[in-house]
């Protein structure tokens, strides 16, 4: 499917989502991301692919439009279907189950592809995906051990992530937002936020070849329309002003991170932060 094509279809596949019902906006621009993606992603109907990560199903509803009628989607993810607000993993599952997508896509909540009950034939899948939830896995090991699990059973991987290196001042807020939340993880202060494992496009190309994988082209992706520099500024602030969090850190890098914390309240606006651009690297 050509770029203006998924594009055009981007309000309709956003309208479908059961976010949309709480934040229409933000919702079609989170859409429209993912459908220029996929659009330069040279996924052709009738395709097999593995979405690992898949969450509430915006890249989901994007692939599945993609593949068409006659392909098929496999969308996986470890955490539960009652995980998520203000709507639910399941929640947003059962709402594109209802719809004309439902048919191409076969949900699969709860479950780590680490897990040797997990399995797929050799070269089942022509695509596997994983887009913006790689910071998500608790070390770069368990990520390296992910993409060598699934190596054998897709032909390509299209891998998609923020970038840590911002190409503007204003992108800096974002930046320490996301730095501040893997200091904690690194620490020993897990949380539920979106960031764990940050980590940058040229940490990945190292690990891909550790895990079977060889990268063919790498390029950098426009994020001007996304709000998520707001959201992990907001969830970071959150962090930092609990105090159980920060009681379980060592008291140096509490400090440490207490002291970047007030750079980030100086830096960040109380909306409309610019979002760290994206890249995406594809892989056989």
């Amino acid at each position: 499917m050509n770029h203006s094509d998924l594009l055009a279809k981007a309000p309709s596949l956003a309208s479908g989502m059961a976010a949309a019902d709480h934040s229409p906006d933000a919702q079609l621009a989170q859409t429209r991301h993912r459908a220029a993606l996929v659009a330069s992603w040279h996924i052709a109907p009738g395709s097999t692919v593995l979405e690992l990560g898949c969450g509430q199903g915006d890249m989901t509803a994007v692939l599945a439009e993609a593949v068409g009628p006659t392909g098929r989607m496999v969308a996986v993810d470890v955490a539960p279907p009652s995980y998520g607000a203000p709507v639910t993993l399941g929640e947003s599952a059962a709402r594109l189950a209802a719809g004309p997508l439902g048919p191409r896509i076969d949900f699969r909540f709860s479950t780590d592809v680490l897990d040797p009950s997990v399995d797929f034939p050799d070269n089942t899948f022509d695509h596997v995906v994983l887009a913006h939830c790689s910071w998500y896995f608790t070390s770069l090991g368990q990520l390296r051990d992910t993409l060598a699990r699934v190596r054998p059973w897709a032909r390509r991987l299209w891998f998609t992530e923020w970038d840590l290196t911002p190409t503007s001042d204003d992108q800096l807020a974002h930046l320490l937002a996301v730095l501040i939340q893997g200091q904690t993880e690194a620490a020993g202060s897990h949380g539920q936020g979106n960031v764990r494992t940050p980590f940058s496009r040229e940490g990945l190309l190292r690990l891909l070849p550790q895990a079977g994988w060889t990268a063919d082209s790498s390029k950098p992706v426009e994020t001007a329309e996304l709000q998520d520099g707001d959201w992990e500024i907001t969830a970071c602030l959150d962090l930092v002003g609990s105090d159980k969090p920060l009681a379980a850190l060592p008291e140096p890098v509490r400090q440490l991170v207490l002291s970047q914390a007030d750079v980030l309240r100086a830096l960040a606006k109380p909306h409309g932060n610019r979002t760290l651009a994206a890249y995406t690297i594809t892989a056989h």
